[in-house]
């Protein structure tokens, strides 16, 4: 990427029978957001004309046989399939699956070919994406399979931010998943996503306990006894700012939580329900630890309101902005980390 080019931003379009092909076309159908990157679709130049005349939006593209031969100023398609899919809007069906898989696929092997800087990725029902060759429960686990790094859901906006120990695992499960490697593990990527993609030079970090109380001194669950006081209390004494565990009923109730540049929660229901609350159609999905940028609105695929025109893109708008800020970042860390390693060795 030249000094003088936009961000090139990928976009998988997710569900065709939900609203990410509408929330996708609504943010670039304002032409200021060019000045800002160059989107890239991964879909095809039929579908995407299909869907901008069915919800009737006003916008023009380019289409191109690869992201490389994308053009800067265009909003512009990458022909992944050449075929026509059949869409029903507000329809859980396996064409649809098998069609946002093959978009993701496609802007994955882009974004590690650097063909595109930053990936964003529009809602996917986790139901009918299941195939022999991918049996994952949603995006993240996927990227973090093709992408270097350890992955961390990272719910953000510019006031809250929530990271998670386990994701998308069942409740009966959840106790057991969590063990002292884990919990060292997802610290370590939030405290650094905190630092590097986020510019916060100390970040200060709560932790959520997993039971009722944090256990209420083992009466109600022994793992915030055993797994999380440990941790936090040697973390603390090397000199990060790591506290808690913190009882997540009341956490929220207060502004306590304002207070702390993150927190991490034991599990995806524990963090997400107050995440949404307070700022629902406002909130980014980041993929913290990966090597490359992925971010993803915080809502699902919305059948109900599906090809009605109805969908906010509010969410998709701030994903898009999120992912250019957070590139930037990396790339204002990089440099300085660069410029400080080469004075030390002058010093030398």
């Amino acid at each position: 990427m030249q000094e003088n080019e936009k961000i090139r931003l990928g976009i998988s379009i997710g569900d065709l029978n939900g609203i990410g092909c509408e929330v996708a076309l609504k943010t670039f159908q304002d032409n200021r957001m060019l000045d800002f990157c160059t989107p890239i679709i991964f879909a095809s130049n039929k579908t995407i004309s299909f869907q901008k005349n069915e919800l009737e939006l006003s916008i023009n593209y380019n289409g191109v046989p690869d992201a490389s031969k994308a053009l800067s100023g265009k909003i512009n398609v990458v022909n992944v399939w050449k075929e026509v899919p059949q869409i029903k809007f507000g329809e859980a069906t396996k064409e649809a699956g098998d069609y946002a898989i093959k978009s993701l696929k496609a802007a994955v092997e882009a974004l590690k070919k650097d063909e595109i800087d930053v990936l964003v990725t529009a809602p996917i029902n986790k139901n009918n994406i299941q195939a022999e060759d991918f049996n994952f429960p949603g995006h993240t686990d996927y990227l973090v399979q093709e992408l270097e790094g350890e992955g961390l859901m990272f719910m953000v906006t510019d006031t809250l931010k929530v990271g998670l120990l386990t994701d998308h695992v069942a409740v009966k499960d959840v106790a057991n998943a969590i063990t002292t490697k884990l919990v060292r593990s997802k610290i370590a990527t939030i405290e650094n996503s905190l630092k590097i993609d986020f510019a916060i030079r100390k970040p200060k970090i709560a932790l959520l306990g997993i039971n009722p109380h944090s256990g209420d001194n083992g009466v109600i669950g022994k793992e915030d006894d055993e797994i999380l006081k440990p941790i936090i209390s040697e973390l603390s004494e090397a000199g990060h700012l790591i506290y808690g565990p913190y009882s997540a009923d009341s956490f929220f109730g207060s502004d306590g939580y304002q207070k702390f540049d993150a927190i991490l929660a034991a599990y995806h229901d524990q963090g997400l329900i107050p995440f949404k609350t307070l700022s629902f159609g406002k909130g980014v999905n980041f993929t913290a630890g990966l090597s490359k940028v992925r971010t993803s609105p915080d809502h699902g695929t919305a059948y109900e309101i599906a090809g009605q025109g109805k969908a906010d893109h509010s969410s998709f708008k701030e994903a898009v902005f999120v992912a250019l800020q957070i590139f930037k970042n990396r790339k204002e860390y990089k440099e300085l980390s660069s410029n400080k390693l080469l004075r030390q060795r002058v010093r030398r």
